[in-house]
């Protein structure tokens, strides 16, 4: 029997229908990337086939680019309006590191360079980027994997630096995807408004998100392991070329840690000694650094820190952080001061910015077992600069203690300082060190340590209209509870 004959119209039947298959799926408005072109293979370079999809899906007025299953190597993703990325189960990009003058887009001519790093001035230079649309979506339990994202930046390079950045776009929506070793910004978000970002997992080797200038987001069910950088970080630059606030933000059902890269995913937890930088580990949520437009009207909750920096609150370039609602935070083996309120005057903005206000921040139902050795709690504004109106209720923290009865001396003020708990050394305080407050409600706060700490549990310095109660602190023989200084 011929075998030829049967093999052909096997081929051409199939052909037919896979056509077939594939025009019906477009005129429902689904595009896989497949039928333009993409291999999956995880050697040939499948941008060309993802962006034409795009292209495809966006003139036919909108629609979702499929990814089937597959290993897709990839140079720049140009995301368009009214079109939903779906990566499916099994699907990942990775970003390819050969070639890449070729293959990813040039950082762009930017209106302002000169208040904030480079990775916010830019937004061209990443994986996947879009830039002025609406109405956008990238869901799906696949993954996109940074391979040959660089974490920095250098100049005259083409090589790009960020997973996913988005700028001055508006209804977004992110959603169950997969982040691994992602760059400088997993999640660059500058100017979005009305944005969705849920049940994410990231484990990267910076910062995972970063959501800067934008209003009415909601960040929910995700989980950041980011061991060199914040895992979830609110800024307010000039990346837009103007000031603009951050606000009206909802965190809610996270988890932060800065675990190895990569045991996370890989359900491993390691906790080495960090040698990268030197440091210990961050993936916190923090706002700030850069922090020129301000923060308002934002409520965290429900939130866990395990093996990583605390909460940090910062206003050092000009911001009013103000009407922020903390509470329901559990925090295990923290590396610096769990908590970090910081209004300072570093002053990276246009000349004659003033001083920026912390003012109306309520943080309470907060749990930290095993709180650093050297650190307290500290919130610090600067002479002449006070934080305003801060209420803590229903705080419990264990902190490692031991410290010696030497380190309970003043720390500098270093209003100028980038900001970081560390810059401090050793607090006079093991429990709270607190300075330039106008306005603070202590209820139902209690310290303690697991080894005995020669320190105060409580160092109040400029401190006005202070209104506690129920406020407890374990104190050595001999050492004060709670220690005053006018």
């Amino acid at each position: 029997m011929n075998r030829k004959p049967v093999f052909l119209l096997t081929l051409l039947i199939t052909v037919f229908y896979t056509n077939v298959f594939s025009q019906a799926m477009q005129q429902s408005g689904v595009y896989n990337i497949r039928t333009f072109g993409a291999k999956g293979d995880g050697s040939n370079l499948d941008s060309k086939a993802i962006n034409k999809a795009i292209e495809t899906a966006a003139d036919a007025g909108g629609g979702t680019v499929y990814l089937p299953a597959g290993n897709y190597l990839s140079g720049s993703i140009h995301l368009k309006s009214n079109i939903t990325l779906y990566l499916d189960q099994g699907a990942t990009i990775i970003a390819t590191s050969e070639n890449p003058g070729e293959v990813y887009d040039q950082a762009e001519e930017t209106v302002n360079t000169t208040y904030q790093d480079y990775g916010h001035s830019h937004f061209h230079n990443s994986l996947i980027w879009g830039e002025d649309l609406h109405d956008v979506s990238i869901l799906g339990p696949g993954m996109i994997w940074g391979q040959g994202l660089i974490n920095d930046y250098k100049k005259d390079s083409k090589v790009a630096n960020k997973a996913l950045t988005l700028y001055k776009c508006r209804n977004v929506i992110i959603r169950d995807v997969t982040f691994l070793h992602a760059g400088w910004f997993a999640i660059l978000a500058t100017g979005v408004d009305n944005l969705t970002i849920d049940n994410l997992k990231m484990d990267t080797n910076r910062d995972g998100m970063d959501i800067d200038c934008c209003r009415n987001v909601h960040i929910s069910n995700c989980s950041v392991n980011s061991p060199y950088d914040d895992g979830i970080c609110l800024k307010s630059t000039y990346a837009l070329g103007f000031a603009r606030a951050t606000e009206n933000v909802t965190i809610t059902n996270c988890q932060v840690s800065g675990y190895d890269e990569g045991t996370f995913l890989d359900g491993t937890y390691k906790r080495t000694d960090n040698p990268h930088y030197g440091l210990h580990p961050t993936g916190r949520i923090k706002f700030g650094t850069e922090s020129n437009g301000g923060f308002k009207n934002i409520t965290i909750t429900n939130c866990v820190f395990d093996y990583c920096r605390g909460l940090a609150l910062e206003s050092v370039d000009g911001a009013l952080l103000e009407d922020v609602e903390i509470s329901n935070i559990t925090m295990r083996d923290i590396v610096n001061a769990p908590i970090f309120l910081r209004l300072g005057a570093r002053m990276r903005g246009p000349e004659g910015t003033p001083v920026g206000e912390i003012r109306r921040v309520s943080i309470s139902n907060v749990r930290v077992y095993n709180g650093d050795a050297e650190q307290a709690c500290i919130i610090t504004g600067i002479p002449g600069h006070a934080i305003k109106d801060l209420d803590l209720n229903n705080i419990r923290i264990y902190f490692k203690g031991s410290g010696k009865a030497q380190d309970a001396t003043k720390i500098p003020e270093l209003e100028k300082n980038y900001p970081e708990p560390s810059m401090f050394g050793t607090t006079a305080a093991y429990g709270f060190y607190i300075r330039h407050v106008d306005g603070l409600k202590l209820r139902d706060v209690e310290v303690s340590y697991l080894n005995e700490d020669a320190r105060p549990a409580f160092v109040m310095d400029d401190v006005k209209g202070l209104d506690s109660h129920n406020v407890k602190g374990q104190v050595a023989k001999g050492v004060q509870e709670i220690q005053y200084i006018k």
